[in-house]
C-alpha cells in the first residue's frame, strides 16, 4: 500500500506539474512524441524483443536498418507506437472499457495475427507465462468484467494502489492469446492519463524486479512490489518534466556528480530511489544542474 508520505510526495509534485504545465500543452506534447521510442523499445523488450533502442527509433522514423530483422517485430514497434498516440488522444475523454481495450489489442495485434486481434481467448486458447497457466478462456470475460468493476467502482483506495492491483490482476486472467504484457503496459498509462498523469516506462533493465511482482501476487497476494515500481516511475516522469518545464539546464548525472565532487555510488542510488529529481533519457540518467543536494 502506498503509504502517507508517498502519497504526500505525489500530491506536491502533481501540484507543482499542474501549476508549470499551464501553456506548456506544445512542449509536454514534444516530450510524449520524443519519449514513444523508449517507451515502445522497454515494452517489447520486456517479451524478448531483439531490437535496440536505435533500431527502434529508425523503425519509428521509416528508416532503412543496418541488419536483417523479422517482419513481426517491425510491425510490433509501429503497432505499439500507434497504440501509444491514440491512447495519449483517447484519454482526454474516454473512459477505460472493455470495449476500448479490445480496440487496443486489435491495432496491437492487427497484421501480427489477425485471428486473434482484438478479441478474448475462446474456447480451447490456453495460455502460460513462465510457470503460471491462465484461467481457463471459459473464466476470461466475467474475470475481465469484475477486474474492471472493481477498479471502476473503488472509490477508497489510493489511485496508485488500484491501478498495481488492476495490472496484477490483469496479467493474471492474461485474457488474450498474444500481446497482453504489452497492452497491460498501455492499459497502466492510460489509466495515469485519465488522472491528468504523466505515463510511465517500465524498464526492460528492471523486468526482473517487474517480474518478482507478478509471483509475489500469484504465491501470496501480495501488491506491494508493483505499487513501489509504479510508484517509481510516477516519480521519475513527474521529475523529468519539472526539469523541462521549469527550464533546467539538464546534465547528466555523472556530469553533475563530477561538478560537484559527490559521490557516485550515493547519487546513483538516490536517483534510482528517486529521492533526487534525476529521471533516465535512453537509459541515460540525467538532472537539473540547478539542483543544490544537501549531503
Amino acid at each position: 500500500m502506498i503509504t502517507k508520505p508517498m502519497r504526500h510526495r505525489i500530491h506536491s509534485l502533481k501540484h507543482e506539474y499542474d501549476s508549470l504545465r499551464k501553456g506548456k500543452d506544445a512542449l509536454l506534447t514534444m516530450i510524449d512524441e520524443v519519449e514513444i521510442a523508449e517507451s515502445v523499445y522497454n515494452s517489447n523488450a520486456i517479451e524478448n524483443s531483439t531490437l535496440s533502442l536505435e533500431e527502434t527509433e529508425r523503425i519509428l522514423m521509416e528508416q532503412i536498418l543496418s541488419r536483417n530483422v523479422s517482419i513481426r517485430e517491425v510491425y510490433e514497434a509501429k503497432n505499439l507506437a500507434r497504440v501509444m498516440e491514440y491512447k495519449r488522444i483517447r484519454s482526454k475523454d474516454t473512459e477505460l472499457s472493455e470495449t476500448l481495450m479490445l480496440q487496443f489489442h486489435q491495432m496491437l495485434m492487427g497484421g501480427i495475427d489477425d485471428t486473434i486481434a482484438g478479441r478474448f481467448r475462446q474456447r480451447g486458447e490456453y495460455v502460460r507465462v513462465g510457470t503460471h497457466i491462465a484461467p481457463a478462456p471459459e473464466h476470461v470475460e466475467r474475470m475481465m468484467d469484475n477486474l474492471l468493476i472493481d477498479y471502476v467502482s473503488d472509490l477508497e483506495s489510493y489511485f496508485l494502489d488500484k491501478i498495481a492491483v488492476f495490472h496484477l490482476g490483469f496479467e493474471y486472467i492474461h485474457p488474450f492469446c498474444d500481446g497482453n504484457g504489452r497492452l497491460g503496459r498501455v492499459i497502466m498509462n492510460y489509466q495515469l492519463l485519465q488522472l491528468g498523469l504523466p505515463r510511465i516506462i517500465i524498464r526492460n533493465s528492471e523486468k526482473e524486479i517487474y517480474y518478482r511482482a507478478f509471483r509475489e501476487y500469484e504465491d501470496g497476494a501480495s501488491t506491494r512490489t508493483m505499487e513501489n515500481i509504479v510508484y517509481l516511475g510516477l516519480l521519475e516522469s513527474l521529475h523529468k518534466r519539472l526539469s523541462y518545464l521549469s527550464s533546467e539546464e539538464i546534465i547528466r548525472l555523472s556530469d553533475y556528480i563530477s561538478q560537484n565532487h559527490l559521490s557516485a555510488p550515493a547519487l546513483t542510488n538516490a536517483a534510482r530511489r528517486q529521492t533526487i529529481p534525476a529521471f533516465r533519457e535512453k537509459g541515460v540518467w540525467k538532472i537539473g544542474r540547478e539542483y543544490e543536494h544537501r549531503k
